[in-house]
């Protein structure tokens, strides 16, 4: 029926909205660090002002709740070349305390960079969307014009081939070592662009920023992903209206269902009341009869809709049958992700506004008079 059919739309939205803002935060924050650390005078995104990697904070950033990593990187406008093509990237060098687990779960071909402390790496990790513009495999060879005067390059060898689904970010990014940038920019060993910070999942990005502000050095500016990725995740924001209006329909949907339901029922028991009220039962009496029945089916269609629904989320979370285009929705199947917290009070609040529901209707009870309704036919 409708109300079964409601809870079971309500759970799945519930689940395809918080999976959706969750896959997409975390592929984000895999792009670019939840957290990042820079020198005040970088102006912008390809440049930067160099950093002494050698600070004492460290320890104190680790030590803040929900943590997990931090690491050292540098960025770099250039141009990719090959024989025949050309194609402007942004490089992001990275050391050997890099956490790979992202783009290792995104790897489509070859492997990973081989960076570690001793020797500078020749490695370098591109996204699908360059191997195809620049027709390269794993193995490809492929010069890195930097962007600068006088202009360098180096040689490096495509160790690897990755593919996130996040269009912008997976069109011009690029993984090399660290040391590449600190040599074309006259950098130190121990000279970086910025530090990065892991987050642990789930933990409060806003609340760990305060705090890694108030620790760094007063030269250094701590930004989160929330600011510096607003257009992401006010988009993800959006998805949380939408939710709610789709719930309140719903709701609304269900209400009128059970109102109509419970209508019925006291239509087709007319002479039952009538009989009642002569026997000396009062109207609040007859009314619980008739609310507690309609609440029955309420639960009951709150079981069936959530067996349903939930049994159709852990489906596709298992098997993703459901496709999206990546291109459009960065990701390429319908993610799942079920809060059973938002799960219960969804349940908890449709069982609370169809009881506030059936208040007024059950008032009709009252207007039976006995005697006209036990001749009801």
């Amino acid at each position: 029926c409708i109300r079964d059919r409601g809870i079971m739309m309500m759970s799945i939205s519930l689940s395809i909205v918080n999976g959706f803002q969750a896959e997409i935060e975390r592929k984000v924050s895999g792009m670019n660090a939840p957290i990042t650390i820079t020198n005040y005078k970088s102006r912008h995104f390809l440049e930067q002002t160099p950093i002494d990697k050698n600070r004492e904070f460290k320890d104190e950033i680790l030590e803040i709740d929900g943590v997990k990593h931090f690491q050292v990187y540098a960025n770099k406008g250039l141009i990719l070349k090959t024989k025949e093509d050309n194609y402007g990237a942004m490089a992001k060098g990275v050391d050997s305390d890099f956490d790979w687990s992202f783009f290792k779960e995104h790897l489509m071909h070859g492997s990973l960079p081989n960076i570690n402390p001793d020797s500078t790496s020749n490695d370098i990790l591109i996204s699908s969307h360059i191997a195809n513009k620049l027709a390269l495999k794993e193995g490809g060879k492929l010069y890195l014009f930097f962007a600068q005067q006088p202009p360098r390059y180096r040689k490096v060898n495509v160790s690897g081939i990755y593919q996130t689904g996040l269009g912008e970010l997976d069109e011009r990014l690029v993984l090399i070592d660290l040391r590449h940038i600190q040599k074309v920019n006259d950098w130190e060993s121990n000279l970086v662009g910025g530090f990065e910070i892991i987050l642990h999942s789930g933990a409060d990005i806003t609340s760990i920023d305060d705090q890694v502000y108030k620790v760094i050095d007063n030269d250094l500016i701590s930004t989160s992903i929330l600011e510096s990725r607003p257009d992401i995740f006010n988009w993800l924001e959006l998805q949380d209206v939408n939710v709610i209006i789709i719930i309140g329909l719903l709701i609304a949907v269900c209400g009128i269902d059970i109102i109509s339901a419970l209508l019925i029922l006291i239509l087709e028991r007319t002479n039952m009341i009538g009989i009642l009220k002569a026997l000396g039962t009062n109207n609040l009496s007859v009314r619980k009869i008739f609310i507690y029945n309609a609440i029955y089916l309420v639960i009951q269609g709150i079981i069936w809709g959530n067996i349903f629904g939930l049994g159709f989320a852990l489906l596709q979370k298992k098997f993703k049958f459901l496709k999206l285009p990546q291109e459009a929705y960065f990701i390429d199947n319908v993610p799942i992700e079920i809060d059973w917290l938002e799960l219960f009070l969804l349940n908890a609040g449709t069982i609370i506004c169809c009881l506030i529901m059936l208040i007024l209707p059950s008032n009709l009870i009252a207007r039976i008079a006995p005697s006209e309704a036990i001749r009801f036919q």
